[in-house]
């Protein structure tokens, strides 16, 4: 008999009208899985996107969805070969880019996924590193290589993941510059960031009279292509809020011929900027890692890395999270509670 449980479910792509609180089948398990009985996960916005129907040229997902990226929660059972993990771990995963699920009473994943929450923490905050934290370590460690001593500008400093970018360039010895509202300057400054440039009264290309070594750009749009001017020759620029190019489909999408041509044609506009400037264009798709979210559990448990959660909805008010979080205006990770 199966057995139900309750979840947040995208019906089809379209508004907050395509979403709602239901019962679903609880998920058996496949092979190198664990069933984590999830207690929080974390709201980011390639969800809202995602049920717009924004990414569905690259992850079109069978209807009725489970929605939801990132989670933490408690090992319930684990699959036949699974030797990482036991019931009543607690760990913490981003879910695999195919799948979702984590807006549910349960979720099965991968076991390489997932990594031990660090004693002494709450799983709310766990909940709000896995995505926006390897987001932010890959970005600036995999793609820019950051080392000690040099200069990276970080746009939207403020939101998911710059709060996490900056604190994770800082432990990687470099000099942090970012942006953010006078509402948000505390709070990077808080994270680390050694100068502040208020883009409701300046523009960052003026400031920035010398060059930076490498730039992480949040933001996308006019944003970015103001970015290129103020990186380095040689340098590089690695987005998550531009236009997808041909390295993306090659490195994080499986390599799919008619995806780089798309992006290709897509990222004209933006590769050509950044060889006027000299510079590299990345758009990063990340990756669901267990490895490298060990080591972010290893830089909470020493820490040099604190996650922010502005606000925090029970699983009842998940619409009201998404309304939230599209506003634009959360410091910090948006977090859904789902059980104590």
């Amino acid at each position: 008999m199966s057995v139900l449980m309750r979840a947040f479910v995208l019906t089809g792509y379209g508004g907050p009208e395509k979403t709602e609180l239901r019962d679903m089948v609880r998920p058996l398990l496949g092979a190198g899985e664990v069933l984590v009985r999830v207690h929080a996960a974390g709201l980011n916005p390639v969800d809202y996107k995602t049920r717009d129907g924004k990414l569905k040229l690259l992850l079109d997902y069978p209807m009725p969805a489970i929605m939801g990226n990132e989670l933490a929660g408690t090992v319930e059972e684990v699959e036949d070969g699974v030797t990482a993990f036991a019931p009543g771990d607690r760990v913490f995963a981003r879910v695999p880019k195919d799948a979702m699920g984590a807006l549910a009473e349960y979720a099965a994943l991968p076991a390489d996924c997932c990594a031990p929450i660090p004693d002494g923490w709450g799983f709310e905050r766990a909940a709000a590193v896995p995505l926006a934290g390897l987001t932010a370590l890959q970005a600036l460690r995999d793609e820019l290589g950051l080392r000690p001593g040099q200069r990276v500008f970080i746009s939207g400093g403020a939101g998911g993941v710059g709060t996490f970018a900056i604190q994770i360039a800082k432990w990687l010895g470099a000099e942090v510059i970012t942006t953010a509202s006078p509402r948000g300057c505390e709070l990077v400054e808080r994270m680390g960031a050694d100068r502040v440039i208020d883009y409701t009264s300046e523009h960052f290309e003026d400031v920035l009279t010398e060059k930076v070594d490498g730039a992480f750009d949040l933001i996308g749009g006019d944003t970015l292509m103001r970015t290129f001017g103020v990186v380095k020759d040689g340098g590089k620029v690695v987005s998550i809020g531009g236009t997808p190019e041909p390295t993306t489909a090659e490195k994080d999408l499986g390599g799919d011929w008619k995806l780089k041509a798309l992006f290709w044609a897509a990222s004209l506009k933006q590769r050509a900027a950044a060889r006027r400037h000299g510079v590299t264009y990345r758009y990063l798709f990340m990756h669901p890692s267990g490895a490298e979210l060990a080591e972010l559990a290893a830089l909470m448990e020493s820490g040099k890395l604190d996650p922010q959660i502005d606000r925090t909805f029970s699983l009842a008010d998940t619409k009201e999270a998404f309304a939230y979080l599209e506003k634009g205006h959360a410091k910090g990770k948006v977090v859904i509670k789902i059980a104590d």
